[in-house]
């Protein structure tokens, strides 16, 4: 492309992000372009770099950088495309700021957190089970340091055992230093077996000292049994801190039964053709199967409630299942008595559920428990009002990272109430086809969390 006979080209970029500080840049052309060669007048840029007055008051990193530059080299017939490119190398060198800064090149918000591969949201059920627990913050801080190795035994080949040690030593160091706070915050009837558990954490056998030897012994596969061990040790520190619901339901939801902790279901699948389960290692073929849920009533009180309830009233005993699109669904039955309770979503960094609205995942919000987990409970909407609930027909959702977005998110998430997550019995649901049926469905902890209203009882 030619440029014109006598032409200003004009760029004026400035950063997208209000809060931080960078220095703007303006860049002017001025292109001549003579008939003939030996007339030809060679292109003159300019560059010009203003900070703005609270940035820095030293510039010296950027007295050496020319601001006019005679470049002969884009003469007769060069493209614009080069010079831009050349603008855009000298744009970098001249101000320390991230293209990713500027409105024209960076990607829009609204898909930040969908398409970000950085997006870090749990990948297990007892990984969001564990971090929705409402729990002391030096416990908090323990997991998420202790979390973080996770992430870093994924590193092939050379690990950074390094790093690792660092996270259990700070662990530790909260551990020690915030002792009284930990106990603290446990009820007087469970401190003593708090106590214990402490003690285990710090210097047990499966403990942080015992971890950090794995550590420095470069032995990942016993830093990972360490590290699960660990961590099973918090959060059952975690679930003592964490008696009941941290917030106040809104009165008129008082009316539902609800479930003010954690509750454990099992489900005992067979099969509706008359063939056999995969059997288990070393074991025969099985008719049936069974699948353990964990409910998650600090998240979503009043979806667990009503689903526990329901079980025990034997409401899914013959329940049929249908597979779907990464799903399996249970029928929907008009004459089963649950509740049409309204859609339940604990957003990430709140301390309350939002009731009848979803969340906008485009926009970073996330749920505390995700629907991108392969095992993830939720109920489906009410056929009637998506702010609500079914009263009774759930469905397991078979997640699937081929079909999430580039950051690992379903492209339905924070769409459903998700009410607990498989935590048994896995390997079950790709087995499950439909016409399979749910023969028993049981309560078997947590019923003494159940609190149910007064015209249920």
């Amino acid at each position: 492309m030619a440029f014109p006979l006598s032409s200003s080209i004009t760029l004026s970029f400035t950063p997208s992000t209000p809060k931080q500080h960078f220095l703007s840049t303006h860049f002017a052309f001025r292109f001549s372009h003579a008939c003939s060669q030996e007339n030809a007048r060679p292109v003159q840029l300019k560059v010009q770099c203003k900070a703005f007055k609270d940035f820095v008051k030293d510039q010296s990193p950027w007295r050496n950088i020319p601001r006019s530059l005679n470049l002969s080299t884009f003469m007769n017939g060069k493209k614009l495309e080069s010079l831009v490119a050349v603008v855009l190398i000298l744009a970098q060198i001249s101000s320390p700021l991230p293209l990713g800064g500027w409105d024209f090149w960076s990607v829009l918000p609204a898909n930040a957190v969908l398409y970000s591969p950085e997006t870090k949201i749990p990948r297990t059920g007892e990984l969001a089970l564990r971090r929705a627990i409402p729990a002391n913050t030096n416990m908090k801080a323990i997991q998420a340091s202790l979390e973080d190795i996770s992430y870093l035994l994924r590193i092939p080949q050379r690990k950074p055992y390094g790093s690792m040690e660092g996270n259990v030593k700070k662990a530790l160091k909260i551990a020690v230093d915030g002792k009284d706070s930990i106990l603290g915050s446990i009820p007087a009837d469970l401190r003593e077996k708090g106590s214990i558990l402490y003690t285990s954490l710090i210097d047990g056998k499966e403990g942080l000292q015992a971890l950090l030897k794995c550590i420095k012994d470069q032995d990942p596969d016993k830093v990972s049994v360490g590290l699960a061990s660990s961590l099973d040790t918090v959060a059952e520190l975690e679930l003592l801190q964490a008696p009941g619901l941290s917030f106040l339901l809104p009165e008129q939801y008082l009316k539902y039964p609800r479930l003010t902790g954690r509750a454990v279901v099992e489900l005992n699948i067979e099969k509706g053709d008359g063939s056999s389960f995969t059997p288990e290692a070393g074991g025969e073929p099985r008719k049936t199967a069974t699948i353990q849920v964990v409910l998650d009533g600090y998240s979503a009180p009043l979806t667990t409630g009503n689903f526990a309830k329901l079980v025990i009233d034997g409401a899914y005993d013959g329940t049929k299942l249908s597979c779907i699109n990464q799903g399996i669904i249970s029928e929907n039955s008009l004459d089963k008595n649950g509740y049409s309770v309204p859609l339940e979503i604990m957003p990430s960094g709140q301390f309350e559920p939002l009731y009848k609205t979803t969340l906008n995942v485009q926009d970073g919000e996330l749920p505390v428990l995700p629907l991108s987990v392969y095992g993830a409970v939720a109920m489906a909407h009410n056929e009637d009002s998506e702010e609500y609930s079914s009263p009774y027909q759930f469905f397991f959702y078979l997640y699937d990272r081929r079909n999430a977005g580039l950051g690992g998110i379903s492209f339905d998430e924070g769409q459903f109430s998700v009410f607990g997550y498989t935590t048994a019995g896995r390997e079950v649901l790709p087995q499950i086809r439909t016409g399979d049926v749910i023969r028993a469905a049981k309560l078997v902890e947590g019923q003494d969390r159940l609190v149910l209203p007064k015209e249920s009882q």
